[in-house]
């Protein structure tokens, strides 16, 4: 797997924590950005990350922000795109089993580092289901065709 990963200035130090986790579990990353602590423009590292999973150069993705919701909105706007903006331990399984998210979004100021590496590694680790889910994002793909 590899995975695609950015933040915001709002998310500097989860993403820091999340590199760590994976270089831990051997997956393969690459680094996106920022690397300021100044104020800067969610969009400008969210939708690079998503075009590049959209296009297939990266299996998955990673976004933190303050609250995970810019990133996610922004992610989103990517034809074939499905971020999940994830804040437990329970979405973040499901969310890959169910509706084969292939971006985690997440808030640092929401949650912190530690349940931040959880998620990460649950939703690294869990696989889509298929099956009548399927059919559901199936439904999704249609739409944005």
């Amino acid at each position: 797997m590899k995975v695609a990963i950015a933040s915001d200035h709002g998310g500097l130090h989860i993403r820091e924590e999340i590199k760590m986790l994976m270089d831990e579990l051997g997956i393969s990353y690459e680094d996106f950005g920022c690397e300021c602590s100044t104020s800067v423009d969610y969009p400008d590292y969210a939708l690079p990350v998503a075009e590049k999973v959209a296009n297939g150069e990266f299996d998955r993705g990673i976004l933190i922000c303050g609250t995970g919701i810019g990133m996610s909105i922004a992610a989103n706007k990517v034809k074939g795109i499905r971020c999940a903006l994830v804040h437990d331990m329970f979405t973040a399984k499901v969310t890959r089993e169910h509706n084969d998210s292939n971006i985690l979004a997440m808030g640092e100021r929401v949650i912190g580092a530690g349940l931040a590496r959880e998620i990460a590694r649950i939703w690294l680790g869990a696989d889509f289901e298929g099956g009548r889910h399927a059919d559901r994002v199936k439904k999704i793909t249609d739409y944005e065709a």
